[in-house]
């Protein structure tokens, strides 16, 4: 349907992207709700009333957790809500970044827009109000098992009714007013794990771009190092066909395809030669990701459900798809970063090269890259912490009744941190290529996206061969991949666009 700004973007409960998520993150933009959606959730809340007249209501009429078999009385109906929100806002920690916050606003608005609750349509129309004048609620990090992010949540509640300020983050004008949320209201605000998808879909926007810009690097690796292209040969990977194996191997041959040079070796070390497999396998990890973010995104998971006239009962808010896709993912992630160390270990190698021992200016004693292969490593270790799998943990809480725990949430941040961390691994390697083509007079073969790509690195690193700090140029390559427009085409597999920071 057609927004009412050209820049809104609209929100109907079934659409939302990861790629929208990160956008609305960044970026303040007007955000438009489906008149469609907006009066499904205005409809849902006569329905919810007549269902309460023929049974319990979980979190309406009886209480939450272990207490769900305390019946509340009309009294205590009224006053349960705010008591649920002040009750559950307890999180700790440090409080979470302004685009995260913002992604959060962003996939519960989109979820409630599902009408799977009797939630006011007003807590809609005020969510939709703070993401389009840039406001945001203070929501403090730890607090979630990966079923529901209810401290979040409830300090977002707080945030509506008043009792916490809204924060200006990127804002402009006045923020929501406060409204009067019931019992009808609380709990379902708070059955999401919004802020963990959303700081998922921002984690996987991000790692998307680094995932398509690493065959760039590898490419530029393989030129220096004058590697095989038979590792890449869509014959190998038609007798084996991994999806994620064949676009990383088809890649890699689009890009080298004028290359002109006869292999050195019969066969190349495992950084190059299995790429496609290693990389595949994290592109295909990817897919996976993005499949689960897209069914969260535009979820309608509250406990109780409401459908139609009547409720369910059931445990759709508990994070399990999430959390093993996100654990799979940071593990394939370790091992593409892995072949980039390996292939860096490769450019410092004079046997590979022919150039002095760690790309160094001569052969003096001077160190050249030697420590920036070491603080690849050192991220590698990072890297390895993150790749902990979370689901391996276990938690029972609430008396008993709560007695598994995906914890979902603490995956979301671990890609967070090991997104960072991979930007680096991979920015040290295109640091070596750079210099080991610069130092053999070699550029990549023909005038296409890959020599366009160098040519971009090339402006952003110092040339100076000299022994001296390298960390500017680390972060110049970090700042470079990351980067949303390097005026090139995007690569093999599907493109997802990129918001700035």
């Amino acid at each position: 349907m057609t927004s009412a700004h050209p820049d809104a973007v609209c929100f109907d409960g079934s659409s939302l992207t990861a790629s929208q998520v990160t956008a609305l993150a960044r970026t303040r933009r007007p955000v438009h709700l489906d008149p469609r959606a907006r009066a499904r959730v205005s409809a849902a809340r006569p329905a919810a009333v007549r269902a309460s007249t023929r049974r319990p209501v979980y979190g309406h009429s009886t209480g939450v957790g272990a207490n769900r078999t305390t019946a509340l009385d009309e009294d205590a109906t009224q006053e349960f809500g705010l008591r649920l929100l002040r009750s559950h806002a307890g999180g700790i920690g440090p409080v979470v970044p302004v685009e995260q916050a913002r992604a959060m606003l962003a996939v519960r608005l989109n979820q409630l827009l599902g009408a799977g609750s009797a939630i006011d349509v007003t807590v809609v129309d005020a969510l939709a109000h703070a993401l389009t004048h840039g406001h945001v609620p203070e929501v403090h990090a730890l607090g979630s098992l990966g079923t529901a992010d209810l401290t979040a949540l409830a300090e977002l509640g707080l945030t509506l009714v008043g009792e916490q300020p809204w924060q200006p983050g990127t804002g402009l004008g006045a923020p929501p007013r406060p409204l009067t949320l019931s019992s009808w209201d609380a709990l379902p605000l708070l059955s999401s794990s919004a802020l963990t998808i959303g700081q998922a879909a921002l984690a996987a926007t991000d790692l998307r771009t680094l995932l398509d810009r690493l065959p760039l690097v590898a490419a530029l690796s393989l030129t220096a190092v004058h590697g095989s292209l038979e590792p890449y040969a869509a014959a190998v990977h038609a007798r084996r066909p991994h999806p994620g194996a064949q676009r990383s191997a088809a890649r890699m041959t689009e890009l080298l395809d004028r290359a002109d040079w006869s292999p050195s070796l019969v066969q190349d070390p495992f950084g190059f030669r299995c790429l496609p497999q290693v990389h595949g396998a994290a592109m295909d990890a990817w897919t996976a990701l993005d499949g689960v973010l897209t069914v969260e995104l535009n979820a309608s998971a509250e406990n109780p459900l409401l459908d139609g006239e009547d409720y369910y009962h059931h445990g759709g808010f508990h994070q399990a798809p999430l959390a093993l896709a996100l654990d799979h993912m940071r593990l394939a992630l370790l091992g593409t970063a892995q072949l980039t160390t390996a292939r860096q270990g490769a450019l410092n190698e004079p046997a590979f090269t022919g150039l002095p021992p760690f790309l160094a200016q001569a052969e003096n004693g001077s160190s050249g890259l030697m420590i920036t292969e070491i603080a690849a490593h050192s991220a590698m270790a990072e890297l390895r912490g993150a790749a902990q799998p979370v689901t391996l943990g276990h938690a029972v809480v609430s008396r008993g009744v709560e007695e598994h725990a995906s914890f979902a949430a603490t995956a979301a941040r671990r890609l967070t941190e090991a997104v960072d961390q991979f930007g680096l691994v991979l920015a040290c390697e295109l640091v070596g290529a750079v210099r080991a083509l610069r130092m053999l007079e070699r550029t990549p073969p023909g005038d296409g996206e890959l020599s366009r790509f160098h040519e971009a690195a090339a402006a952003v690193l110092d040339p100076d061969l000299a022994d001296r700090k390298p960390t500017a140029d680390v972060h110049a390559a970090a700042a470079l991949l990351r980067s949303a427009d390097l005026g090139l085409p995007i690569g093999a597999g599907p493109a997802v666009p990129v918001a700035s920071r």
